[in-house]
């Protein structure tokens, strides 16, 4: 049984959205958090390190390590591709020039997701009513609308920004997932070309194997096998099999057995390599389902992480329930599902949920087609509250740490960061200003009169999103660096360090080392069974490794010289020992 399309579209609401406008709103929320940021703490600052070492290091190309330790987290290719950059642009800030690669990267998670969903929005299933005296919406308008329209849900998600914008494996592995949506929903179009989709999904296959995510590829493959075999004969490819065209069927069949094979090969590289690291856990799955805990926080993480994409998506899968076999439902769906299951495995894991964005916003996006004008001014509504009211905040507290009025957040920040001297800007002001005053002329714009076009119920939360993330990483970003980095502990060790000499470190983790020798400018030994630089006559140990340090050496040859808490009241303090004097050499 055949059940009409809930879309209903004319050709007036099809418009896409200006190409200027889409160029700007992605450049605009791709360069804030790359340009001026330095790297934070935890993966992003612990992967620059690894970059670093390997630029140095080209023998380390196939393991990836600091001071002798493997990466923390497994992956070739990030690594490579941020080394390379160091070593190709020395005339940068390293720190700039490993970021440039994963703008690049996030670049192409954007234009991947436009692909998949323009190619999905041109299927049969997903077009819209056809009306009795014409006037429904252009097949190919349609689908370009549609697509503007899966970029700005996308664009909206609250967890995309600060996980796309760090240079990690993360940024790559998200930008292979959304490449290999792509080339599905390419593959789903039997009279596209054949090798250059079998390029694209070899590429985004072999990009997730060697960006430590073998099992990832294999659970895309799976989950978008199993929706081709609901799809009906109306969508598929089984229906030229039985319209006499036995040429379409080859490819039908040489497109699947193709898919197959390169993301098996890619997993065959992986496997052969020893990443087990890189298949998913699941023998952790079992201790799960015991745990209600983990099902509330991984609700938590659901509810602010895809926000507002997961309401629109819900909307998708009920309005089209009646065409849930229909491709372009069910290849993001079974997706989507398959990414969620791997980040329960995973406890929870934001960085895995991350993936599950580009899949997300495939399906919130048809959901704009059945949206009433009443749902559709709520999340405008809702949209204009939440963003104006943060863009606010953000101004007042950086007035505050400005001139000291209001004073209580004044006071909060000098608490928090004690040895943080604000100072006015003007290259981050000027930006911020401008933007403040865009999103001034697009909520103008959006509560205007204007003929009506299915991506305008995102606009303002795509534009919101971006206005404060630019408006945190232009007017917070000194206060952000110093917060979220460790460059001022770093520096302040350096300051203890006579020149000329190097620093051991026990129980330091990747980022803390990678501190120490970019912003401290430092030469780092760890303590190991082998003779040490007679010239280090400073140790540095973390507040966690010093129940540990005696089992390494005599502690009684070292005399405590300072404590260095990361930040006030934080538990993240370094010891930074002197060697007494006279006292040999650890080994």
């Amino acid at each position: 049984m055949i059940h009409p399309t809930p879309a209903i579209v004319s050709q007036h609401s099809a418009r896409r959205l200006p190409r200027w406008v889409l160029w700007t709103l992605g450049l605009l929320y791709i360069l804030p958090g790359f340009i001026g940021r330095e790297p934070w703490r935890n993966a992003d600052l612990a992967a620059f390190g690894v970059m670093r070492e390997l630029a140095a290091h080209p023998g380390q190309w196939l393991q990836p390590q600091l001071l002798g330790e493997s990466a923390e987290t497994i992956g070739w290719l990030p690594y490579w591709l941020g080394a390379l950059s160091i070593h190709a642009l020395p005339w940068l800030p390293a720190h700039q020039a490993a970021q440039l690669p994963f703008m690049a990267l996030l670049a192409l998670t954007l234009i991947s997701t436009w692909y998949a969903a323009y190619y999905l929005a041109r299927l049969p299933g997903a077009q819209p009513v056809v009306f009795a005296f014409g006037g429904q919406a252009n097949p190919t308008d349609y689908a370009r609308a549609l697509a503007d329209a899966a970029l700005l849900a996308l664009l909206a998600c609250l967890g995309l920004a600060l996980l796309a914008h760090q240079s990690s494996v993360d940024a790559a592995r998200l930008a292979f997932v959304a490449l290999a949506l792509a080339a599905f929903a390419r593959s789903v179009h039997l009279g596209n070309s054949l090798m250059p989709t079998l390029g694209l999904w070899a590429l985004a296959m072999f990009g997730l194997a060697l960006s430590g995510a073998p099992g990832i590829a294999l659970l895309l493959l799976l989950s978008g096998e199993l929706a081709r075999r609901c799809w009906p004969n109306a969508s598929s490819d089984k229906a030229t099999e039985g319209a006499a065209s036995h040429t379409q069927a080859g490819r039908a069949l040489a497109m699947r057995a193709g898919m197959a094979g390169l993301a098996l090969g890619a997993a065959a590289v992986a496997f052969a390599i020893g990443w087990p690291g890189g298949w998913l856990d699941w023998q952790a799955l079992l201790a799960h389902w015991q745990l209600a805990t983990s099902w509330e926080s991984l609700a938590r993480l659901l509810l602010w992480f895809t926000w507002p994409c997961a309401l629109l998506a819900a909307w998708t899968l009920w309005k089209w329930r009646r065409q849930w076999r229909s491709p372009h439902l069910l290849l993001p769906a079974a997706c989507l599902l398959a990414l969620l299951l791997a980040t329960f495995v995973h406890r929870g894991s934001d960085r895995i949920l991350l993936l599950a964005l580009p899949a997300l916003a495939l399906l919130a996006a048809f959901a704009l087609p059945t949206l009433t004008r009443s749902v559709a001014a709520l999340i405008d509504w809702l949209a204009i509250l939440l963003f104006s009211v943060s863009a606010l905040l953000v101004w007042i507290i950086w007035l505050a740490m400005m001139t000291g009025v209001p004073a209580e957040p004044a006071a909060n920040v000098a608490k928090l960061l004690p040895n943080f001297v604000p100072r006015f800007e003007a290259h981050w002001f000027v930006p911020a200003l401008l933007l403040t005053l865009a999103w001034l002329a697009v909520i103008a714009w959006r509560t205007g009169r204007h003929q009506p076009a299915l991506w305008k119920s995102l606009v303002l939360s795509a534009s919101g999103i971006t206005l404060c993330w630019s408006l945190l990483l232009t007017l917070w970003l000194p206060v952000l660096n110093h917060g979220m980095g460790l460059a001022p502990i770093s520096q302040r060790v350096a300051a203890q360090t006579p020149a000329q000499q190097c620093v051991l470190v026990h129980g330091l983790m990747h980022e803390q080392i990678a501190a120490l020798q970019y912003h401290g400018g430092l030469r780092v030994q760890r303590i190991t069974g082998g003779p040490a630089d007679a010239s280090c006559t400073r140790l540095v140990v973390s507040s966690e490794g010093f129940a540990t340090l005696s089992q390494r050496l005599d502690v009684r040859q070292w005399q405590l010289l300072r404590e260095e808490p990361r930040l006030r009241e934080n538990r993240d303090v370094w010891l930074v020992f002197e060697r007494r004097p006279g006292a040999a050499a650890p080994q």
